[in-house]
């Protein structure tokens, strides 16, 4: 069983849901990246999103899209993030962790290269952002092959028929996007988001997971009483940017992760 398929059994087993954050490695800076990870694990995190800087993340709202550009300006390269992997596994071999990129990288270091490396560093599965699966045929191959999963976005306009083609491809979960628009906006409605959750589950069996529109322990909670995962990203990457050093970004992190927790766990 993979690591993302088993911490859902277990956290289902257990009636509580994922608490998945989301970082861009390489920020604040590139030799942190591996100690804040670690950091959100013992904040109580069920599976880790690590980002891969990107030159023009187009789906990201500023606040990511300035993570990434500081990951690029310090030369941080999708080898770079794999090395990341490797030696957080050192530590930690238990919590899964799902590389979130855009498909340039990838299809730089070749499809199976990249799996095969991937799956060698630790890593669990993969969303790529502007690949959806009609072109994505030769990298599942490569992903099928090192067992790693694909995990796809589902958006509120995707039409059913497209959510059933899309989660037929994937594997480990989906990622629905609570909303409109980039990452980073602040607009939540939690009876939308149930309604159309729930019909999403209709057509899989795949945990669906929420992101975009989750910044604190409220939005949290709510959202982990409707979806099997709660997904956090601009709002630690605000915290960590707000923190004059590294290691006090780390520690912030962690207490907002930590109060995250306990709100969904006490729902």
């Amino acid at each position: 069983m993979s690591r993302i398929k088993g911490c859902f059994a277990r956290l289902e087993a257990e009636g509580r849901k994922a608490l998945i954050p989301y970082i861009t490695a390489g920020y604040p800076q590139k030799d942190y990246t591996v100690n804040l990870m670690l950091e959100m694990v013992a904040a109580g995190v069920d599976v880790i999103e690590l980002g891969v800087p990107f030159s023009d993340p187009g789906a990201d709202g500023p606040v990511i899209q300035a993570a990434h550009q500081r990951g690029v300006s310090q030369g941080v390269t999708l080898a770079d993030v794999l090395a990341m992997v490797s030696e957080f596994r050192k530590t930690d071999n238990d919590t899964p962790i799902a590389l979130m990129t855009y498909l340039n990288p990838v299809e730089i270091m070749g499809y199976e290269q990249f799996a095969q490396t991937a799956a060698e560093a630790g890593v669990d599965g993969l969303l790529v952002v502007d690949s959806p699966p009609e072109h994505s045929a030769e990298l599942l191959k490569a992903l099928g092959r090192y067992e790693l999963d694909a995990i796809y976005l589902l958006a509120p306009t995707t039409p059913d028929d497209r959510v059933r083609r899309i989660c037929e491809a994937a594997s480990g979960y989906v990622y629905y996007v609570s909303l409109k628009g980039v990452t980073g906006a602040a607009t939540l409605d939690v009876d939308g988001v149930r309604e159309r959750v729930a019909q999403i589950k209709t057509i899989t069996q795949l945990p669906v997971c929420v992101g975009f529109g989750i910044h604190n322990g409220d939005t949290a909670a709510a959202i982990s009483q409707v979806a099997d995962g709660v997904i956090v990203g601009t709002a630690l990457v605000k915290t960590l940017a707000a923190e004059a050093t590294p290691a006090l970004g780390s520690q912030a992190v962690k207490q907002q992760l930590a109060e995250m927790r306990s709100r969904m766990d006490a729902c």
